[in-house]
């Protein structure tokens, strides 16, 4: 199997560090940085640059780069890919993804993917790109139909190597709305959290509820509020409803009133054992 891959930052080069587990797997690389291109050959995490004229001939196409370049990179790819070649992309936002690329594979005949690798660290780019980053970790498909089981299982061989642990399926538009809650607020609200100016006199008073909410503070910048505005509208309805949270345990404390308090902190106690269990 040669699988290609396009940008070779922390998900792109974990992935290409990962099918090199497996030796009957050719993996080759392309990143705007040719630099990091020669230093993944030198890591071993590809066999050779991917060109042009190596895009005939690959199994598996993964572009692991920011919504609006997945978009770029397909419309000039397009007519260049072998119609047995399966394309998924890897960005953190699907819906504009899709609306431009499947109309595109319709046109040229290749098959395309909309993905979500669900892993990553608050660090960014090759040196922290890791084999085992995915070992496990959930993939989310955004399929151009939900009934072409044969497409959704071709994905699911190609991609064992990576060593997924669950594949979900699921539209576009959901997939955006569900992790605008589950990643881009968890994003947002560290980093906001972090602002206070309490937090450079942190040392030697915080433990790990400190470090569990700041972690992802530490962010890609440039990735990140391309991704939150991609994504807006499911992001501002979440926005809204925790600023209308948040007011009501401000509000509580404010006025001294213990019971409202307490029931807003129990009902939150109570939400979290019935989504994740004790």
């Amino acid at each position: 199997m040669t699988v290609g891959i396009i940008g070779l930052g922390l998900i792109g080069g974990s992935l290409a560090k990962a099918f090199q587990r497996d030796e009957s797997v050719t993996v080759l690389g392309w990143d705007a940085d040719h630099s990091i291109v020669e230093f993944a050959e030198i890591a071993q995490a590809i066999d050779g640059e991917l060109t042009d004229e190596k895009l005939q001939g690959l199994d598996l196409l993964l572009l692991a780069t920011y919504p609006e370049a997945v978009v770029e990179h397909m419309t000039r790819l397009a007519p260049l890919l072998d119609k047995t070649t399966l394309v998924i992309d890897c960005a953190g936002t699907k819906e504009k993804v899709c609306a431009s690329v499947f109309p595109l594979a319709k046109q040229y005949g290749f098959s395309f993917l909309g993905g979500h690798p669900m892993a990553g660290t608050h660090f960014s780019g090759f040196k922290y790109s890791r084999a085992d980053l995915f070992d496990g970790a959930p993939m989310v498909l955004v399929p151009p139909a939900f009934d072409d089981i044969r497409l959704l299982d071709r994905a699911k061989k190609l991609l064992e190597p990576v060593g997924f642990g669950q594949v979900s399926i699921t539209s576009a538009q959901e997939h955006d709305k569900r992790i605008a809650f589950t990643s881009q607020m968890a994003h947002i609200i560290s980093n906001a959290y972090i602002k206070s100016p309490t937090a450079r006199q942190h040392d030697g008073f915080s433990a790990g509820s400190y470090k569990d909410l700041t972690r992802v503070a530490w962010l890609n910048p440039d990735m990140w509020a391309e991704l939150f505005l991609e994504n807006r509208e499911n992001l501002l309805f979440e926005l809204g409803t925790l600023i209308e949270d948040l007011t009501k345990y401000k509000d509580a404390i404010e006025h001294n009133d213990f019971g409202t308090l307490r029931q807003l902190l129990d009902d939150g106690r109570r939400i979290k054992e019935e989504v994740d269990g004790k």
